[in-house]
C-alpha cells in the first residue's frame, strides 16, 4: 500500500464541538483496514475524546494551540518530513488557502475536509464535502483537485457498519425518544428539549438524553432530568450509539454529522440547528422527507419543540417514510469510498 501514512489535523472543543474529530475518526479506522498507519495532530484538550483518538489512531501528537499559533503548521511540517509519500487530512474552518498552500507545497498529497465552501481558494488534491446539498456549492479550487460531494461520502463509525442488514420495526406509537445535540451544545439546548419533554406527559415515552464528552452542562441537566415525566437516562459519552438508536423510535438531534448516522439507522430525526455551518443540512434533511427541520435554535421555543414531538410519536405512516428514505440517501460506504478515491490517487 504506497502512501499508507494519514496524517490527520482536525480539533475539538467546547466552542466547536467533537464532530470534526469524530468523522475523522471514521475515516482512520477505515484507512487502518487497509491496512495504512494513521497519526492524528490535534489540539484537544479532552481526555474522553483524546481516548477515542487513541483507539483509532496509531499515534496521537497534542498541542497546545491551533492555527493561527505559528507552532501549529510547524508541528505538521515535522510530521509530515518523516514520511514524503503521507496524505494529509485536514478538516476544520481556521485551515485557510495559506495554511492548505503551504501543506501542499512540501508534496504531499492533501485532503481538505469541509462543509460550507467558505474560502475564495481552496488547494488540495481531494475536496470531501458529506452533506446533503454539497453538490449545489461551488469549490474555487485548483483544476487537478478530485470533489467528493453529497451523502454517498458520509463517514460512519465502524460500529454502524455491523448494522447494514438490519431493518427498522416502526411501531405504531413511538415510545423511545433519544436526544443528542452533540459532543458540547455549548449553548445548552439539550436543556430546552429537555423542558419540552415535559409537554409529553400524555404519552408513556422513555428518554434517553445522550451528553457529549465536552459538554459543560452535565449538573444542570441532571437536576432537569429529575422533575420530567416517564423514566429518563442521561448517557455521557456513549459508545453504544448504534444500540441506542435502535432502540428509539424518534430523534431529536443538532444538524450535523450525527445526522448521517441517524439517517443510515433509519430514525426519524427533529434536527435543531446549532450552529451556521447545519442549516444547509437541517434544509436539505427537510426537504428529502428525512427529518422536521425547527431551524436556529435560539428562535425555537420549547412548545414547537414538543409539538413537533407529539405529532410524530402517533403519526406511523411518516415516521415509516422518513426511515426509509434516510436509509436509501445514507448506505454505510463513505469512508470505504472516501479511501479508495485517496488510493486512487497514488501514483
Amino acid at each position: 500500500m504506497r502512501g499508507k501514512s494519514l496524517v490527520v489535523r482536525a480539533d475539538a472543543s467546547a466552542q466547536i464541538g467533537a464532530g470534526h474529530l469524530v468523522r475523522c475518526m471514521a475515516l482512520a479506522h477505515s484507512w487502518r483496514d487497509r491496512g495504512g498507519v494513521v497519526t492524528f495532530v490535534t489540539a484537544c484538550g479532552n481526555e474522553r475524546l483524546l481516548r477515542h483518538l487513541q483507539d483509532a489512531a496509531n499515534e496521537v501528537l497534542p498541542l497546545r494551540q491551533p492555527h493561527p499559533d505559528p507552532d501549529d503548521q510547524e508541528a505538521l511540517l515535522r510530521v509530515l518530513a518523516i514520511d514524503p509519500e503521507a496524505w494529509v487530512a485536514l478538516d476544520g474552518y481556521h485551515f485557510d488557502s495559506g495554511y492548505q498552500a503551504r501543506v501542499r507545497q512540501t508534496g504531499h498529497r492533501l485532503l481538505v475536509i469541509d462543509d460550507i465552501a467558505h474560502l475564495e481558494r481552496y488547494t488540495a488534491d481531494v475536496i470531501l464535502n458529506q452533506n446533503i446539498l454539497a453538490e449545489q456549492l461551488v469549490y474555487y479550487c485548483n483544476p487537478d483537485a478530485s470533489l467528493l460531494l453529497g451523502t454517498r461520502y458520509a463517514l460512519l463509525r465502524p460500529e454502524f457498519l455491523l448494522r447494514c442488514s438490519w431493518q427498522r420495526d416502526t411501531r405504531l406509537a413511538a415510545r423511545h425518544i433519544l436526544v443528542t445535540l452533540g459532543g458540547s451544545d455549548p449553548d445548552n439546548v439539550t436543556l430546552k428539549v429537555l423542558r419540552a419533554l415535559r409537554q409529553l406527559d400524555r404519552f408513556p415515552v422513555e428518554t434517553r438524553i445522550v451528553v457529549g464528552p465536552a459538554s459543560e452542562h452535565l449538573e444542570e441537566l441532571e437536576a432537569a432530568v429529575r422533575i420530567l415525566p416517564g423514566e429518563t437516562r442521561i448517557l455521557v459519552d456513549v459508545n453504544d450509539m448504534p444500540d441506542l438508536m435502535a432502540w428509539a423510535d424518534l430523534a431529536v438531534s443538532a444538524g450535523g454529522s450525527t445526522c448521517w448516522e441517524l439517517a443510515f439507522m433509519g430514525l426519524p430525526n427533529v434536527v435543531v440547528v446549532l450552529s451556521d455551518d447545519q442549516r444547509g443540512i437541517g434544509d436539505g434533511l427537510a426537504a428529502e422527507g428525512i427529518a422536521l427541520n425547527l431551524g436556529w435554535h435560539e428562535k425555537v421555543t420549547e412548545d414547537q419543540i414538543a409539538e413537533a414531538l407529539g405529532g410524530l410519536v402517533e403519526d406511523r405512516p411518516r415516521r415509516e417514510a422518513m426511515s426509509a428514505r434516510g436509509r436509501q440517501l445514507v448506505d454505510g460506504r463513505g469512508a470505504e469510498r472516501v479511501v479508495a478515491a485517496l488510493l486512487g490517487k497514488v501514483g
